[in-house]
């Protein structure tokens, strides 16, 4: 087949074996810290001990002397260098620029404000230990701290409240913890310069590597073809890879000048205090509905951390909860407002989902009890006010390209068998058992503007697909192969998927917000397309087609969660004992792959909602930098799931098929995070329901859940 479209026998090849699978099973990955280069250096970075605080003095003297140091780089050698600026989706109020190395001046605990390059890592290390600094310390701002300076905000306002009738207003309060992503591999890179090309070569981890090498060479004063950035087998990245940090921009300033190569691996540690951080909004709602049960206004107030310095993406969290909060939902009046505040603490980055979880979790929290209050059932509470006509226009200004929210929970309900469960339930309940059962809806937003690919086909029958985006385990060796052989009419095995190299790669914006497939995939497809065309048409070989294209639309994909949870009486222990699951991500290329996305989504939003908290001090001190205080989910703590996708041949609707890009793709890797969380909080409040409306942030551990259990019978609901 040679047209720009998939056909349905095509879109999915059930056995098409994931190409990087033997590579990576066998121990033959490659990621930045494997890499070893002939008289390579090694760089420690010194760190602040403080979160906030003025710099008296920084002596480098002894650390200087050290033997095998070949240089302390400090801020004085940085000159003028700062950190590249923040992506504007929202307007910013201007800041002062953030310096690669603390100047006189620190603001976060673990701010870098030295660099040690020894012939050796141990050399490094003991050289930075030599280092000696003088602090007068500051009382440290946390997260929401009166006098923190507000960066950004955005309002959506639509309709006029005070024509509507009201019968139920439900009110939530909701803080969330500061996370952290915890790759595989914690940041990493190794910086080489080469006088005689004049080359500065980077292996580094990161899901951008055009934008990287924009931002080294920006940094260096260098033409961007005096830059290459490769990033190889990166280890997981969950959005905090998404961003240049300044410790890889001063290793690019080290090699550069020594012009050496010169690697630094970050230490756990290091990723704790230093490394951007996700979540840690505070959300704050109001539903109102009618006697009818409808939605007709929906208020809210969210407040999003930046902590010390902005990433690139900073403000991404807070846009996209502000746009997407009414969700799948109808509603006839909205006053939504977000803003995003600095302090001493981490900087907080876009981390899977980036707002996205923010929103689902702030109106489905406030849907269930709204459901309680009013006494209709949370399942047809829904179904009253889903959007049922597609597009869809919503109250802040988006358009909803395609979706059958109602066939989503009605396959949910079927799989989880809603009412029989309900019954189960209350015979458990009365039985002395804490059982709750917790529903989620979510949308999705992904698949936003554009990427770059580029086909060849070679002698032999050989193809080559070079990707303007990069991989972090999403599989795209295998998927891109599969779309493009399914254009070019060949077997997927003679294509070679290059991709996270900017020498050997089209410019491309890289692979973050769900955008891979979508985008990734439809720039695949159009590209091979051509390539076919022109091969068919006699053209002789070798034949190369470049394309970049741009998405027509947003896609946006939506599933739905409902989960069983019981909670010890005598400890509060949560136990999740079921989770039904149905996503559409529209069209699969490998539904194996797919699957992957999906589940690794599910566990980062369980250890979000049961586990993992990220906790500073009043001072600023970080109390959870270690895995011993930090909990991460361990495989025996992975719940029962039963997932299913809502293909677009399954719906009620033709409207649930998408045509925001070529592929009929939606967005897969960062559902699990999104309805998850929320789905879980919801089942957790709906066991202690018998005690009262209780308010519960995450994580649901059993100390806080026996705490609520404890606390006096309180109503959110007025």
């Amino acid at each position: 087949m040679h047209a720009d479209t998939l056909s349905e026998a095509d879109q999915r090849p059930d056995g098409l074996a994931r190409v990087e699978d033997r590579r990576l099973l066998t121990g033959r990955g490659q990621y930045v810290h494997d890499l070893q280069m002939p008289g390579m250096l090694h760089a420690v970075f010194v760190r602040s001990t403080y979160a906030c605080a003025s710099l008296r003095s920084l002596d480098l003297q002894a650390a200087r002397a050290g033997a095998d140091v070949l240089a302390v780089i400090d801020a004085a050698q940085l000159g003028a260098l700062t950190m590249p600026p923040a992506n504007p989706l929202l307007p910013l109020q201007p800041l002062p620029e953030f310096p690669l190395l603390a100047r006189k001046r620190v603001d976060f605990l673990g701010q870098p404000m030295a660099l040690v390059v020894a012939r050796s890592l141990y050399a490094a290390q003991h050289a930075a230990e030599l280092v000696e600094v003088d602090y007068d310390a500051e009382p440290a701002l946390g997260d929401g701290a009166a006098g923190a300076q507000t960066a950004s905000r955005v309002r959506h306002q639509a309709g006029d409240r005070s024509q509507l009738q009201a019968v139920h207003k439900l009110h939530l309060i909701h803080q969330q913890a500061r996370v952290i992503s915890m790759s595989l591999e914690p940041r990493a890179m190794l910086a080489q310069w080469c006088p005689r090309t004049a080359l500065l070569t980077a292996w580094l981890g990161t899901q951008t590597p055009s934008r990287a090498r924009a931002d080294i060479a920006r940094c260096l004063g260098l033409a961007l073809t005096q830059v290459r950035v490769i990033a190889p087998d990166v280890g997981g990245a969950f959005g905090a890879k998404a961003s240049v940090a300044a410790e890889e921009l001063v290793l690019a300033f080290a090699a550069h000048h020594l012009q050496a190569s010169v690697k630094w691996t970050s230490s756990r540690s290091e990723e704790f205090t230093s490394a951007t951080q996700g979540r840690g909004a505070r959300l704050e709602g109001e539903l109102w509905l009618d006697a009818q049960g409808r939605f007709v206004h929906l208020q809210a107030d969210m407040k999003f951390p930046l902590g010390a310095w902005l990433a690139y993406s900073a403000v991404v969290p807070a846009r996209n909860a502000a746009r997407i909060l009414p969700g799948p939902y109808r509603v006839s009046s909205i006053d939504i407002a977000a803003q995003a505040a600095m302090s001493n603490a981490a900087a907080v980055h876009i981390y899977r989902g980036a707002g996205r979880p923010e929103a689902a979790l702030l109106m489905e929290r406030l849907v269930e009890m709204a459901a309680r209050q009013s006494g209709i059932d949370p399942v047809e509470l829904r179904l009253r006010n889903l959007v049922s006509a597609m597009p869809h226009a919503t109250p802040t200004g988006e358009s909803l390209d395609a979706g059958d929210y109602r066939a989503a929970l009605e396959q949910a309900c079927a799989r989880f068998d809603y009412a029989h469960e309900r019954r189960e339930q209350a015979r458990r309940r009365a039985a002395g058992e804490w059982v709750g059962i917790g529903l989620a809806m979510y949308v999705e937003p992904c698949g936003q503007g554009w990427e770059s690919a580029r086909v060849s086909l070679l002698p032999g029958g050989r193809v080559e697909v070079a990707s303007g985006s990069a991989s972090q385990g999403q599989g795209h060796q295998t998927s891109y192969a599969a779309i493009a052989a399914q254009a070019l009419g060949c077997d997927p095995t003679l294509i070679n998927v290059i991709e996270g190299d900017t020498a050997s790669c089209p410019a491309g914006i890289g692979a973050l917000a769900s955008r891979s497939m979508a985008i990734g995939g439809s720039a695949v497809l159009q590209a091979a397309s051509a390539a076919a065309r022109r091969r068919d048409a006699g053209e002789l070989l070798p034949i190369v087609e470049d394309a970049v294209y741009t998405a027509a639309a947003e896609a946006w994909s939506y599933g739905c969660v409902i989960a069983r949870m019981t909670i010890d009486p005598d400890t509060g222990q949560p136990h999740i004992e079921r989770l039904v699951w149905v996503d559409d991500a529209g069209r699969i290329i490998s539904p194996q792959l797919a699957e992957g996305q999906l589940l690794g989504g599910l566990a980062q939003g369980l250890g979000q909602a049961m586990l993992e908290r990220i906790v500073y001090d009043d001072q600023g001190q970080l109390l959870t930098g270690s895995l011993m205080d930090y909990a991460i989910p361990r495989a025996d703590e992975m719940p029962p799931v039963e997932l299913e996708s809502l293909a677009p041949s399954t719906s009620t609707s033709t409207s649930a098929n998408t045509s925001a890009n070529l592929l009929g793709a939606k967005g897969v890797g960062e559902a699990g995070c999104i309805g998850v969380p929320a789905a879980l909080l919801n089942a957790a409040a709906d066991a202690l329901s018998p005690l009262g409306e209780k308010t519960l942030d995450f994580p649901l551990t059993a100390e806080r859940l026996w705490r609520a259990m404890q606390a006096p019978h309180g109503d959110q609901t007025s």
